[in-house]
């Protein structure tokens, strides 16, 4: 049973219910738990700007966005978040959800390492971005009251060494696979011209994030 906060619970159909079974059944405990929390800011700050969500695909695409780090749903030769969007978009076949949701949960997953674009696309997109953003590096922890942070972590434990643990899974989940993380080249460029340029180190940022642990 899944206590209400800010009015705001894990939708209650068969597809997310079948998705939670689904999610606990191949992730740690830590991603687990890690989606989960991300499902609720991503929806506590929908609630807050009045977006008009669809809150089951936005369920989703939370629960599924770091599938692509498990053994069972990573590719040799894809980036994860691209390995998670396909198994999210598999598993939505099964429920006869139209084309064009599955297209905004494949896209919110693929895009949510990728920030300052889902805030501009359908709020089903940019909230999972937010949910991350907020679970991984305090993003927007100022906006959560400090009751909305205790009633999250309380149904979904953020363990003392999160920080570390959940930089621990994402390396473990690509290693095998580092020339998918290839990422923006603006930053490269920049460099090339500016030595003296230090670009955002997503660790650092983890690490100096506004969360205790």
């Amino acid at each position: 049973m899944h206590s209400k906060i800010n009015n705001l619970t894990i939708p209650d159909s068969q597809m997310a219910r079948d998705a939670t079974a689904f999610i606990r059944d191949t992730e740690s405990d830590l991603l687990f738990h890690h989606s989960s929390r991300v499902y609720y800011w991503g929806a506590l700050a929908g609630q807050r700007y009045r977006l008009n969500v669809d809150r089951e695909l936005l369920y989703i695409g939370c629960m599924f966005h770091d599938i692509g780090l498990t053994h069972e749903h990573c590719s040799c030769d894809k980036r994860f978040e691209v390995d998670g969007a396909n198994a999210a978009r598999d598993f939505l076949k099964g429920y006869g959800i139209a084309q064009s949701d599955i297209d905004k949960v494949w896209t919110a997953i693929a895009l949510h390492t990728t920030p300052g674009i889902p805030e501009y696309m359908a709020p089903e997109i940019a909230l999972v971005t937010a949910g991350v953003e907020m679970d991984v590096l305090g993003i927007g922890y100022e906006d959560f009251d400090e009751r909305e942070i205790e009633a999250v972590t309380t149904q979904h434990p953020r363990p003392a060494a999160f920080k570390e643990e959940i930089m621990t899974a994402f390396y473990n989940g690509i290693k095998h696979k580092p020339q998918t993380t290839f990422g923006n080249v603006k930053a490269d460029v920049i460099k090339d011209k500016d030595p003296a340029f230090s670009p955002l180190n997503f660790c650092q940022v983890i690490r100096q994030s506004r969360w205790r642990s």
